[in-house]
């Protein structure tokens, strides 16, 4: 790393400012659901397609976003995201019916899922040269973990005030917290200091432009990684009590299985992370896929206890070791010069996944008349995606082909 922030100075700081996306996350917006329901006069179904629109179109920002991150740099675009993510929760505070709660969820999921996890990230890719994997590795293990707490203190304050207040306290948290870290951040990162120098001059290997990496089957395997993780991972995360409940659970005990896809959602970033280090990253996201696959064919066999526990370890490990890996895959594989924009359309692929996922879930329940056909039939998804990454390439620059 170079640059005056020490290498642990810049983990927090992108870890903290990853658990400030909390607001525009799934976990942090999906406690608002039911009071909304209740204050706006609103159905459950109408929330839903209007999260599933805001998610869409936020989606769609975020190659540009990435290309701005690339342009102006990680300091001064965190300091606009965090504005804008702090103006857009602070104008939900005011939403009256279902137009503008579709735009709110346009600006939160834009600003908070998607640019601000990009910013925190691309921080850490650019500034970190030395055990690059397990910085980002224990950036998105200190990210996961904070946002998968946030939503208790979101419900508290809800059930204490209201909806309302709730949104004004978190566009002011933001505010306090994304903007004095963006100030803080270095003018200039070991990559935006090489620009203009040659690849060779800036140790960072060949320079890839998007279309490059994009016409390479390494990208698209990483990508659809992501997509099939966000969408699976969120439609079970989205109706985990119902699901859950489906295998005799109680609602308390559906709930409580967050903690153990925690606890291993967070060691399996870092450990994923640090092994990016020493091995092809692209087995992170066989690893990944492989126990995505396992958590969903577990499910049939779920149960009230052991089974319930373990359902949750395999599910959590799932999504932290592909959280670990993919941010180091793409900067292992396409290095940092333009990781921005590639990672934003990457990025955008996912959190436009993340859209489907619960209304595809819903709609298979409806059909079949229960969530484990369903279930079972999605883990086709990340096993093909398995198999596929065990076979994919290490990309090659074009400039290096013969």
């Amino acid at each position: 790393m170079r640059g005056w922030l020490p290498w642990v100075a810049v983990i927090a700081a992108g870890g903290v400012l990853s658990v400030m996306s909390a607001p525009g996350q799934t976990a942090g917006l999906s406690v608002f659901t039911d009071p909304l329901i209740r204050e706006l006069g609103i159905s459950r179904t109408e929330v839903s397609t209007s999260y599933l629109i805001g998610t869409l179109l936020g989606a769609c920002v975020l190659p540009l976003t990435g290309r701005a991150l690339d342009r102006w740099g990680v300091r001064r675009m965190t300091i606009i995201i965090g504005i804008a993510f702090a103006v857009f929760l602070a104008a939900l505070s005011f939403v009256a019916g279902i137009v503008g709660l579709t735009a709110g969820f346009v600006g939160v999921r834009m600003a908070g899922q998607g640019a601000l996890s990009l910013a925190a990230t691309t921080l850490v890719a650019r500034s970190i040269t030395n055990r690059r994997g397990l910085a980002l590795g224990i950036a998105s293990g200190i990210g996961s973990g904070g946002i998968s707490l946030v939503p208790v203190f979101v419900e508290t304050l809800i059930a204490s005030t209201d909806i309302h207040v709730a949104w004004r306290v978190e566009a002011i948290v933001v505010a306090a917290v994304v903007i004095p870290i963006g100030f803080l951040l270095p003018r200039r990162t070991a990559t935006t200091a090489q620009r203009g120098t040659s690849a060779s001059a800036a140790g960072d290997g060949p320079v890839w432009t998007l279309r490059e990496a994009a016409s390479t089957g390494m990208f698209w395997t990483i990508a659809a990684g992501l997509a099939v993780s966000g969408m699976l991972s969120t439609a079970l995360a989205f109706h985990q009590v119902a699901v859950l409940g489906e295998q005799g659970l109680t609602a308390a005990e559906a709930a409580a299985n967050f903690l153990p896809q925690t606890v291993t959602g967070i060691a399996a970033t870092l450990i994923t992370g640090a092994l990016s280090d020493r091995v092809p990253p692209k087995f992170g996201v066989t690893i990944a896929m492989t126990t995505l696959t396992g958590a969903l064919l577990l499910l049939p066999v779920v149960h009230p206890g052991w089974t319930a526990v373990l359902y949750g370890l395999v599910l959590g490990a799932a999504g932290g070791s592909l959280r670990g890996i993919e941010a180091a895959a793409y900067v292992r594989y396409y290095g940092t010069a333009n990781i921005g924009v590639i990672r934003g359309v990457a990025t955008g692929t996912n959190l436009a996944s993340t859209a489907f996922g619960p209304l595809l879930l819903a709609l298979g329940h409806d059909v079949a008349g229960n969530y484990t056909t369903p279930v079972l039939l999605f883990a086709v998804l990340p096993a093909v995606v398995a198999v596929v990454s065990v076979f994919a390439r290490a990309p090659q620059h074009p400039s290096l082909r013969h």
